[in-house]
């Protein structure tokens, strides 16, 4: 700690949270040369006696205090363990001008256990304009489905312009795999075709069933790993579009190559937008 009498003007300054009576005791120096919102509060004639500490009283919890105030001290803090208590430092560092705590918060989310929560990840970057972090969190949020009601409450904090972005991320990739699956060099067109070996006529609703599965679950789970790690290989339409043959029954002909068609799947799965 540097001695008050070292620092001309610096006073011992004592800050009481809103929750409890605890007194935090910090150099009013310490304040200033952090703090836009202190430096600003001691440029005003000041009250108390020039030795006498003197108590200000702020709105913040005392554990919110005490991470902040641990910050602009460069001491070690508390691990941040919940965007609860994100939200509440990174609101009380924004109200307060502490740009040391707000950088130090913007590091630490990007870190476990926080970096788990992507919506509650997206929710802060989007609203402090961190963008790299915001890429990173709505590529993360590919894995949920947004529209689920336990997404609805942290999605209605977003303002609208983040939101849409989020949504119209998960929407192109649900609809550009829609639109691939419905292109060369995938089976389209008519819904009756010939056998390519004996003409016969087929009918290929087992390949549009899978199709229509593909993207439903594209839009359950826009990420696209439960398509071609699990379902081409065990949904219903998979496996009955990889048993389907020519109905000529003296024509052996498999209609659908398994190996080849997934493969073209993971390739269109791989090639739609990733982050916002």
């Amino acid at each position: 700690m540097v001695e008050t009498e070292s620092i001309p003007g610096a006073t011992l300054v004592n800050m009481m949270p809103v929750n409890d009576h605890t007194l935090f005791r910090i150099h009013s120096w310490t304040l200033k040369t952090t703090s836009g919102w202190f430096r600003s509060l001691f440029s005003m004639p000041q009250q108390s006696p020039p030795n006498h500490p003197e108590t200000i009283n702020l709105d913040e919890d005392s554990h919110t205090l005490e991470s902040l105030l641990l910050m602009i001290c460069g001491l070690s803090i508390n691990p941040l363990t919940s965007y609860d208590e994100v939200d509440a430092l990174l609101f009380a560092a924004e109200k307060y001008e502490m740009p040391g705590p707000v950088s130090l918060i913007r590091a630490l989310i990007m870190t476990p256990p926080l970096l788990d929560q992507p919506l509650r990840l997206y929710a802060a970057a989007t609203r402090c304009g961190w963008v790299e972090e915001a890429k990173q969190a709505s590529a993360q949020s590919l894995a949920l489905n947004i529209y689920a009601p336990e997404h609805q409450p942290i999605l209605q904090k977003l303002r609208t312009g983040a939101v849409l972005d989020l949504i119209n991320l998960h929407r192109d990739r649900r609809e550009g795999i829609r639109k691939q699956l419905n292109e060369q060099p995938f089976v389209t067109g008519s819904t009756v075709a010939s056998c390519p070996r004996c003409r016969w006529w087929i009918d290929h609703h087992t390949w549009r069933e899978l199709k229509y599965k593909v993207v439903m679950e594209m839009d359950i789970r826009p990420l696209g790993d439960t398509v071609v790690d699990v379902g081409l290989t065990n949904w219903p339409e998979a496996i009955a579009c990889w048993d389907a043959k020519c109905p000529n029954t003296e024509c052996p002909h498999v209609l659908y190559d398994k190996v080849e068609t997934s493969r073209l799947i993971r390739d269109c799965i791989d090639d739609l937008p990733k982050t916002i």
